[in-house]
């Protein structure tokens, strides 16, 4: 019996490795632990998480500091929805926002928009406008917002962030991690008005001035192109590289996935997404 117990867990540990490397080599085979089994990744940083337990399976670098580039949104947007509850109310776009560098949603000073719009603005558009304008009303400021942020992190057991502004472009003393981004955006995914933000493919809102309405789509490519993607948010600056944090729900279980630094990244994730559903 010992022996039959002995094989099974051999065929196992063998069964699991062959899936992982998905015809790459695994760079380690122990089993997973607090740092997660080290797996290949085409990215400079990765982690994937058990979206039920925010348990680490799989790590590379994990623990490297990156900048996240838009990524950093994702902690934007439920340090929002934690701090302001009047989503619908419309809201003056504030000077700051006007003209923010990088992908925009356009806003036009002496605009109303909600608190909602500008989510759906920051997180399926990218829009560094909507990032700026979102702290300005929440925090009272772009630094007040920032501390707050950081607070939201620090609450999500990201112990290695620190993040500078809203947005994710660059500055020297911004940064975080593969893992940390995996606990951020975990702890942010038990928020239902945020799960139904990420995992919209396309949202319309009225266009100030115009007789149209602003109509975008989520950039997000997990959603159209991954069986149960429903999340979460791209980043790119030339500094940090493509990054991609992911989820993805199969059978009632959920998985996240972040790649930082890394040119494929949305084949990258799927890749590593469909060695952990076949676990």
């Amino acid at each position: 019996m010992k022996i039959k117990k002995y094989m099974a867990i051999v065929l196992a540990t063998v069964c699991a490795a062959i899936c992982c490397s998905c015809g790459k080599p695994i760079k380690a085979e122990t089993a997973p632990s607090a740092a997660g089994t080290e797996v290949y990744s085409t990215a400079t940083s990765m982690a994937l998480v058990d979206g039920d337990t925010g348990e680490l399976i799989y790590s590379k670098n994990c623990d490297a500091r990156r900048e996240p580039a838009s990524t950093t949104k994702i902690c934007t947007a439920i340090t929002v929805l934690e701090n302001y509850t009047l989503l619908d109310l419309p809201v003056p776009i504030p000077d700051e926002a006007i003209g923010v560098e990088g992908s925009s949603l356009y806003l036009q000073k002496g605009e109303m928009l909600t608190v909602r719009d500008l989510l759906y603005g920051l997180m399926l558009q990218s829009g560094n406008d909507c990032a700026v304008a979102l702290a300005v009303t929440v925090g009272g400021s772009v630094e007040g917002f920032v501390k707050l942020m950081n607070e939201t992190a620090n609450k999500a057991g990201a112990s290695n962030t620190n993040f500078m502004n809203p947005h994710g472009l660059h500055h020297d003393e911004h940064y975080t991690t593969a893992r940390d981004l995996c606990a951020i955006s975990y702890y942010a995914m038990r928020n239902e008005t945020f799960r139904e933000i990420v995992s919209t493919k396309r949202h319309r809102t009225p266009y100030h001035n115009h007789d149209y309405d602003r109509n975008f789509p989520n950039k997000n490519k997990i959603l159209y192109n991954y069986a149960g993607g429903n999340g979460i948010k791209t980043g790119f600056t030339k500094k940090s590289g493509r990054c991609l944090v992911s989820s993805a729900t199969r059978n009632e279980k959920t998985y996240i996935c972040t790649v930082l630094n890394c040119g494929d990244m949305f084949e990258e994730c799927m890749r590593l997404m469909d060695c952990a559903f076949s676990r």
